[in-house]
């Protein structure tokens, strides 16, 4: 008896860390996600291109990259980007800051999403 259940537990866990290893975001991915945003957006303080610079995303007011022309509906969004705000804009940027000029239909796939925020977490600072 003592060994079924040990066995039982050994199995439980080994299901959770295999359902949790299969759920994580990977930064790598996230990279190649990243691909697309290259088109727009730089990684490089300083330098912008038909979006803003990135670097330093994490913890930033929305609209406010020094020489950047926003929007006033991204101007005026009052957000700071953190990775539930960066979902929910990166999966539907015109639904979720209407009025903004990003011209991108936004990550349609959930997995694709969390990767790409990791890679942003990792490749913005």
């Amino acid at each position: 008896m003592k060994k079924q259940v040990l066995f039982g537990l050994v199995a439980g866990i080994a299901l959770m860390a295999g359902a949790s290893t299969a759920s994580a975001q990977s930064a790598a991915d996230g990279e190649k996600v990243f691909r697309a945003c290259k088109a727009c957006h730089s990684l490089e303080a300083g330098k912008k291109g038909v979006g803003p610079s990135l670097h330093g995303l994490m913890g930033r007011q929305s609209g406010t990259v020094e020489g950047f022309a926003y929007s006033p509906a991204m101007k005026n969004a009052n957000l700071t980007w953190n990775d539930e705000n960066l979902a929910k804009y990166l999966a539907d940027p015109k639904g979720f800051i209407a009025g903004n000029k990003m011209a991108y239909a936004g990550v349609k796939k959930e997995d694709d999403l969390k990767n790409l925020i990791a890679y942003l977490n990792e490749a913005t600072k």
